[in-house]
């Protein structure tokens, strides 16, 4: 099964209908295919349902009037949390010092709530993924793949325990650890809650 970008945004659309079965007052996703390959820098961990539920979160938020974030959307609120809570997602912790609630995870009671649409969207996901690493003799990916640089690949963000982040290429960060300059600690990638859901 081969998912192009139109497909997986198709797949998008349909997961997001799906929280607005539940939260009805959630507006309507204008642009899904604008999350394909797009990671958040604020939110921390790259395309799933999870990463979804999250952004709905912040479009019940408009939908309301609620200021849900501030310093530039990086920092989430209370507000953003309370309802974060109301869709299924949780921040057991106390908030980050420069991202607040960001990194909120999946409640036990939203996964089986959404079990069909989470398997759904993760097939769509792998098979989009698969269908966009493969390299033809016939790709040109520029003199950057020819002199083993990161060829401008999709940024993600990697974080360090003391809370510094920097946007890099995963294959990047897997050649060797880029360790922080403030603690001198390795910075890492999030794990995605929900990739082994399976």
């Amino acid at each position: 099964m081969s998912t192009t970008p139109p497909v997986l945004a198709a797949e998008l659309a349909q997961a997001w209908a799906d929280i607005q079965r539940h939260h009805t007052e959630l507006p309507d996703l204008a642009a899904p295919e604008s999350l394909i390959g797009e990671s958040s820098s604020a939110c921390g961990h790259e395309l799933s349902f999870e990463r979804l539920l999250h952004e709905a979160v912040h479009g019940i938020a408009a939908a309301r009037g609620v200021r849900d974030t501030s310093r530039a959307g990086r920092y989430h609120n209370r507000r953003f949390l309370a309802i974060a809570e109301e869709l299924g997602l949780d921040h057991p912790e106390e908030p980050h010092p420069s991202s607040g609630f960001s990194l909120v995870t999946l409640t036990p009671e939203a996964k089986r709530r959404y079990r069909p649409t989470i398997d759904r969207l993760q097939r769509a996901l792998k098979a989009h993924t698969a269908a966009t690493a493969t390299d033809s003799a016939r790709s040109f990916r520029g003199p950057a793949a020819r002199h083993g640089s990161s060829g401008g690949g999709v940024r993600v963000k990697a974080v360090c325990d003391c809370g510094r982040n920097v946007r890099v290429v995963p294959s990047v960060l897997a050649q060797a650890p880029i360790m922080c300059g403030g603690c001198g600690k390795p910075f890492r990638i999030p794990e995605v809650v929900g990739a082994g859901m399976s």
